[in-house]
């Protein structure tokens, strides 16, 4: 944990927006257990579109209070569009001083929170080689057309696949390839028949239940308020007030 002098600059954390009512409630509590963790440090929501607060409206109220500084930590999962052009663009249309850390993955820490909802969900890691052969994951996310967050989530079922000891295949609800149909497809022509779908999303929504509703066996539920989300959003809020000059595009490691 860092150690700040007073009036450490406030966290906002940087949500999408969702048209699905159960998104922001999860967000919110999100946000509550980031708080239990760092009493004292202020902690903010805004977002990109679709719900608010909309970012440039909770920089505008933190500036209005006298917040002299502010850390922008996305709650997203990879790089891409929103944190390569939209996120930067609206904290430079703010009056306070903000600096922009890196998405959330790839990080161990979210391979900690895959792994604990795939367990909720019912998961046991084989331990004979014949169930072994037979089992398989698909790390099921939004999706982008930036090669870099593919990238990202490829490292993420990298990391994934290394902690449960079967083959972790990434698949995209739109914008990329493989779909999770697909890729459940591709598993099962391999001779995987028992697989598991680990929802990569933040909150509930369209595209996490759609992935879900595709899986043969299990279904993870979203990572959600898992502490481990908690942690890492206060781990790249600590990263980049380390490393103000750093862009998002150069705080991807999973450091």
């Amino acid at each position: 944990m860092t150690a700040y002098t007073t009036n450490p600059p406030a966290l906002v954390v940087v949500a999408h927006g969702s048209r699905d009512p159960r998104a922001l409630g999860t967000v919110r509590q999100l946000l509550d257990g980031v708080r239990a963790l760092r009493p004292g440090l202020p902690v903010h929501l805004g977002h990109i579109e679709l719900n608010a607060p909309l970012l440039p409206d909770t920089l505008a109220g933190l500036d209005a209070r006298g917040t002299g500084a502010a850390v922008l930590v996305p709650l997203l999962l990879s790089r891409g569009y929103h944190v390569k052009r939209d996120i930067p663009e609206m904290a430079a249309g703010a009056r306070l001083h903000t600096r922009v850390a890196a998405p959330l993955g790839p990080h161990p820490l979210l391979v900690d929170a895959l792994h604990a909802r795939l367990t909720e969900a019912g998961w046991r890691t084989p331990v004979d080689g014949t169930a072994r052969r037979a089992t398989g994951v698909v790390l099921a996310a939004a999706g982008s057309r930036d090669p870099e967050s593919r990238v990202d989530t490829h490292r993420t079922a990298r990391l994934l696949a290394e902690r449960l000891g079967v083959p972790v295949v990434p698949a995209y609800a739109s914008a990329a390839a493989p779909t999770v149909p697909d890729a459940l497809r591709a598993l099962a022509a391999r001779g995987r028949t028992r697989v598991a779908v680990a929802s990569y999303f933040t909150a509930p929504g369209r595209f996490a239940t759609e992935c879900a509703a595709a899986a043969p066996w299990i279904a993870s539920a979203p990572l959600g308020t898992h502490e481990a989300m908690a942690r890492l959003l206060l781990h790249r809020y600590d990263r980049a007030l380390r490393t103000p000059s750093a862009a998002p595009r150069e705080l991807a490691p999973a450091s």
